[in-house]
C-alpha cells in the first residue's frame, strides 16, 4: 500500500474532519469556501456549521486513496464508509491551497 504524502492542511482536514469542526475549521483561510451537495458554504463559521451538520447527522470515515494535482489544485480520492444511503462511496476533494491553508474545497463523486 502506498503513503499518500498530503499537505500539511489537507492532512489535518482529514484528520479533523468528522470528530472536531473546530479544529477542522482551522484548517481553512477566513475567506475560504466549501462547496458540497449543491451548496456553498463561506467563511470560517458557515463551514463549521457545515461540518457540525454533517457530523450530526451521519456517522462515517473517510479514507483518502489517491492524490493528483490539477492546475495548482489538490486533488484527494477518498472512500467515505458510514450509515447513510450509498455507502460505501469514492468522493474526490479538490482543494485550493493559499500560505498553507485551505482557501477552496470542491467536493464531488
Amino acid at each position: 500500500m502506498t503513503t499518500l504524502h498530503l499537505p500539511e492542511s489537507i492532512a489535518a482536514y482529514f484528520s479533523a474532519d468528522r470528530q472536531n469542526p473546530d479544529a477542522l475549521a482551522r484548517c481553512f483561510t477566513a475567506q475560504a469556501t466549501v462547496k458540497d451537495e449543491g451548496r456553498t458554504h463561506t467563511g470560517l463559521d458557515a463551514i463549521r456549521a457545515w461540518k457540525a451538520a454533517a457530523s450530526a447527522q451521519y456517522a462515517y470515515t473517510t479514507a483518502p486513496f489517491a492524490l493528483e494535482q490539477d492546475n495548482g489544485h489538490h486533488i484527494v480520492s477518498g472512500r467515505v464508509t458510514g450509515n447513510f444511503p450509498g455507502s460505501p462511496v469514492d468522493l474526490r476533494y479538490r482543494f485550493r491551497l493559499e500560505r498553507g491553508l485551505i482557501a477552496s474545497l470542491e467536493i464531488t463523486a
